[in-house]
């Protein structure tokens, strides 16, 4: 599976284990920029290598065409698209 922009994704390994992110930037084929709104601020982003990642195959439509756009993107956004996929940490 191929990341997209607004791909719900949950780390594999490290201090952030089993927590969901939203992937806001792909870098290469192998990085991407995640961030929750919480753990994560939308600001400063994780970098994080993609097979830390399990990709999970939900797609925010509304993160994913802000990214597209070029738009910035809130962390109050971030968390009430995890909210609305059923996540709550």
């Amino acid at each position: 599976m191929l990341a997209r922009l607004g791909q719900l994704v949950s780390s594999k390994a490290g201090r952030d284990q089993g927590k969901y992110f939203f992937i806001l930037e792909i870098r290469s084929e192998n990085w991407v920029l995640i961030a929750d709104g919480k753990l994560r601020r939308a600001e400063k982003p994780k970098m994080k290598k993609l097979r830390h990642l399990v990709l999970h195959p939900q797609i925010d439509a509304e993160i994913e065409k802000k990214l597209l756009t070029k738009e910035t993107v809130t962390d109050r956004e971030l968390q009430q698209a995890l909210l609305r996929m059923g996540i709550t940490e």
